[in-house]
């Protein structure tokens, strides 16, 4: 049996591995710690690059950063076989071609990019080249969603082609894109017809790809995988659903329901939440109605108005410490308003004022929590490689459908073998933080 490759991911925020487990998870990306990614033992590694909070001069160059220092680790480790996936938004939203141009011109000449953004966790399928994601239980083309009209990576399309035409500004035409379809892809290992047209790709060609199950996935990736060992080089920007099929690996250790053995001690454990979506809105209300579960709003407006955020950080340390005291679990989030901003910049940097804020309440957090939840992929980057200062973490598997738990190291100064559940914004339904909390709590 051929070899499988490395699998090398650049995650545009921490929540791309929340489909498999058992494998690292890198916040750094000097060539000593990327070494440490290529000679775990696990099929996939995760880079954690936190892109998507970054502008598009920033991302391309932290991109571009990553391979250069991926090159030599490659060289080090003598790996040649490898793939990269440029993991990103199911919801289309990420700088997108900006990110997987770089890493075309950091490593050299591909065969071809596919986008993949499936995620069927999160209810995101694609059939006809067009894009939906399940809005109270009905397929709704993403153009016609929230996402859409992100204000920093907003677009007019869920046809992928014109998509792409649109991100890519005309360079890559809608014409020009090479679509895989839902009955090719289940046309079934009697045909070679998918193989035949992955080995015939070439000149780096743009490729969309359908998927409705995750049996879909696995069939594409069983042809990606055989037209790479026969030499073809791909490049994937993909949301997790694929990682699922290109690593292939069985059920986690430990089940869901179960993820409570981890929590420390039986104790309560903190929850942060920076995201700002409709949906986590929705699941923070339902979480603040659990037992146990206290809220503590920061009022980020003041941030706005003096930029002084001492007293604002000492006034919600001392409401966490009641709470915690009281053997509660202080749920800290930030005010829910909507602002706006001149510009996209000005709207970056203010997102990174309060995102600092918050590191700095989970950098005083109780000692003893028995266990943290991040709500929001920017604010589970932050927390993972600047509140905990981690290099690496251990991906421990999913406490729910697309929601991840990782795990402190032993000799973490400050919460060492803390569960840390990676929570993205946009997954799961108004109980699905509930639920978390509660897994979590069973313990206590």
């Amino acid at each position: 049996m051929e070899t499988r490759p490395k699998i090398i991911v650049l995650d545009d925020d921490p929540t791309g591995s929340q489909t498999v487990h058992s494998c690292l998870l890198l916040m750094q990306w000097d060539v000593a710690t990327l070494r440490l990614g290529l000679a775990d033992e696990a099929p996939i590694f995760f880079i954690l690059t936190n892109t998507r909070a970054l502008t598009p001069d920033k991302a391309a160059a932290i991109t571009r950063e990553v391979c250069h220092n991926l090159k030599q680790a490659l060289a080090l480790e003598n790996i040649q076989d490898f793939l990269v996936v440029s993991r990103s938004d199911s919801t289309l939203r990420g700088h997108y071609p900006i990110e997987t141009d770089a890493i075309a011109e950091e490593l050299g000449s591909f065969d071809a990019h596919f986008l993949v953004p499936a995620f069927f966790e999160g209810g995101r399928t694609t059939r006809e080249s067009v894009h939906y994601l399940k809005v109270n239980g009905v397929d709704t083309p993403v153009d016609q969603t929230e996402f859409a009209r992100d204000s920093v990576f907003g677009y007019r399309h869920s046809y992928l082609p014109d998509y792409v035409e649109e991100k890519t500004h005309g360079r890559i035409q809608a014409s020009q894109v090479e679509r895989f379809l839902l009955a090719e892809l289940r046309s079934g290992s009697e045909s070679s017809l998918l193989y035949d047209r992955l080995i015939r790709l070439n000149h780096n060609q743009c490729c969309v790809v359908d998927a409705e199950t995750q049996d879909d996935l696995n069939r594409f990736a069983t042809d990606v995988l055989s037209a790479a060992s026969q030499g073809k080089r791909f490049l994937f920007r993909s949301a997790a659903s694929l990682l699922t099929a290109l690593a292939d690996l069985p059920p986690q250790p430990i089940a869901p329901e179960a993820m409570a053995q981890y929590v420390r001690g039986g104790k309560p454990g903190a929850v942060i939440v920076g995201s700002h979506v409709k949906k986590t809105t929705e699941q923070l209300q339902t979480l603040l109605q659990q037992t146990g579960a206290v809220g503590v709003e920061i009022d980020v407006t003041r941030l706005l108005e003096n930029g002084d955020r001492s007293d604002l950080l000492n006034e919600t340390v001392r409401k966490v410490d009641e709470i915690h005291q009281s053997g509660n679990t202080p749920v800290i989030f930030t005010s829910r308003q909507e602002l706006t901003f001149d510009s996209v910049q000005t709207r970056l940097e203010f997102g990174e004022a309060v995102s600092a804020l918050l590191m700095a309440v989970l950098r005083h957090l109780p000692a003893d929590i028995g266990f943290l939840i991040s709500k929001g992929g920017i604010t589970s980057n932050d927390t993972l490689s600047d509140g905990l200062a981690l290099r690496t973490a251990n991906l421990l598997g999913q406490v729910l459908a697309g929601v991840s738990m990782v795990k402190t190291p032993a000799d973490h100064p400050q919460f060492p073998d803390l569960p840390v559940v990676l929570f993205p914004g946009n997954v799961g339904d108004e109980t699905a933080l509930a639920t978390v909390y509660q897994r979590l709590s069973r313990s206590v």
